[in-house]
C-alpha cells in the first residue's frame, strides 16, 4: 500500500472547529481595518474626506492586513509541519533557530550586498532569507537524525539554542559594521515589525507563500502516517527521507519569506499549534488549516494591539508574541516537570 499523497488530502471539515476559526478570523480583520487613524472608522466621523481616506487605506493598511494574514499563516504552518517532522509538540521554527538563520543571512544582504543591486535588493533579502532558513533547518535535522527518542528534544534545543546564539553574535557583528540607516533596519528586523508593507514585497508574499503553505499541505496524510513511528510509515510505503527533505524545504521557503518580508516573529509557530493540537488532536489534515487560521488571527490582532496601546509611539510586534509565547512555553516545562513527578 503506498502513502504517497498525489493530489493533496482533502479537507474534513468535521463541522465548527475550522468555521469558528475562519468567523473569528473575519472578525478580527474587520476590527483591525475600522480602527486607528488611517481605518474605516475615519468614514463614520467624518474626520476625513471619503476618497481620501480610501485612497490612504488602500495605500498603507490594506497591505499591513494582507502582511500579519499572510506570516501569522506561514508561520503557524510551518510550526505545524515542523512538529510533526519531529513527532515532538515543542519543535518550532523560531526554537530550531531557523527564523535566527534567515534573520542573519538578512542581515549580511543588508549590510554588504544591498546597496549595490537598487531595485534588485528586495528580491534579494527574500532570497537570503530563504537560503539562511533551509541550511539551518538541515543543519538542525542532521544533528537531530538518528538521535534516541528521549534524547531527542534536548538535542533540537540545544542544536537551536547555539545556533540562535551564533546568529546573535552575528547580528551583533553586523549593527557595528553597519551605517545608521542600516543599523535602523537591523533594529527593526530583529524585533519583528509590519511597518514595511508596501505592495511590492505584499504581492510578492502573496505569490509565493500560498506555494509554500501548498507544498505542507500536500504532505498532511503522509505526517499523519509519519506519527506511527518510521519502521510502520517505510512499511506502509511513505519515503521517509522525501518527506523529510520536502518538509524542510517548504519551511524553510515560508520561514525565510516571513522574515525577510517582517523580520523575526517568535513563538506564533509554537502556540498556535501546540494550543489547537490539544483541540483538535494530531490530524494534519485538519491541523495545517486550522493552525494557518489561528497564527493569521494572533498576528493581526497582536499588529493591531502594537498600533493602540502607546499612541503615536507603535510597539514592535514580535515584542507582544514573544509576551504571549514566553509564559505559555514556561508553563509547558512547568506542566511537564509535574507530569514527569507525579
Amino acid at each position: 500500500m503506498s502513502a504517497v499523497i498525489r493530489f493533496g488530502p482533502r479537507l474534513s471539515l468535521k463541522g465548527a472547529p475550522l468555521w469558528s476559526l475562519f468567523i473569528g478570523l473575519c472578525l478580527i480583520l474587520a476590527w483591525a481595518a475600522y480602527q486607528g487613524g488611517i481605518g474605516l472608522q475615519a468614514l463614520t466621523n467624518g474626520s476625513a474626506p471619503m476618497d481620501q481616506v480610501l485612497t490612504i487605506w488602500a495605500a498603507l493598511r490594506l497591505p499591513r492586513l494582507l502582511l500579519g494574514l499572510m506570516v501569522g499563516a506561514m508561520l503557524a504552518a510551518s510550526g505545524t509541519a515542523m512538529q510533526g517532522l519531529f513527532r515532538n509538540p515543542l519543535a518550532d521554527p523560531t526554537l530550531l533557530g531557523m527564523a535566527s538563520g534567515a534573520g542573519l543571512a538578512v542581515a549580511i544582504w543588508i549590510v554588504f550586498f544591498q546597496g549595490f543591486v537598487g531595485d534588485w535588493g528586495l528580491y534579494g533579502q527574500f532570497g537570503a532569507g530563504f537560503l539562511g532558513a533551509l541550511v539551518v533547518s538541515l543543519l538542525v535535522f542532521t544533528l537531530g537524525q538518528g538521535r534516541a527518542s528521549g534524547d531527542s528534544l534536548l538535542t533540537l534545543l540545544l542544536a537551536g539554542l547555539a545556533i540562535t546564539a551564533l546568529a546573535s553574535a552575528g547580528g551583533g557583528l553586523l549593527a557595528f559594521l553597519a551605517n545608521d540607516e542600516q543599523l535602523r533596519q537591523l533594529s527593526l528586523w530583529g524585533m519583528g515589525s509590519l511597518t514595511q508593507s508596501l505592495w511590492p514585497p505584499v504581492v510578492v508574499g502573496l505569490v509565493l507563500m500560498p506555494v509554500a503553505a501548498w507544498g505542507l499541505w500536500r504532505r498532511a496524510g503522509d505526517l499523519d502516517l509519519l506519527q506511527l513511528g518510521d519502521l510502520t510509515a517505510h512499511g506502509a510505503g511513505l519515503d521517509i527521507p522525501r518527506l523529510r527533505r520536502s518538509v524542510v524545504l517548504w519551511s524553510a521557503l515560508g520561514v525565510g519569506l516571513c522574515v525577510a518580508l517582517s523580520g523575526i516573529i517568535g513563538f506564533v509557530g509554537l502556540l498556535v499549534p501546540h494550543a489547537l493540537r490539544l483541540w483538535l488532536g494530531p490530524g494534519h489534515r485538519l491541523l495545517l488549516p486550522a493552525s494557518m487560521l489561528g497564527g493569521a488571527a494572533l498576528l493581526v490582532c497582536a499588529d493591531m494591539l502594537a498600533r493602540s496601546l502607546a499612541p503615536p509611539a507603535e510597539l514592535p510586534v514580535g515584542v507582544l508574541t514573544s509576551l504571549i509565547g514566553g509564559p505559555y512555553f514556561l508553563w509547558l516545562l512547568v506542566r511537564g516537570q509535574r507530569h514527569a513527578q507525579a
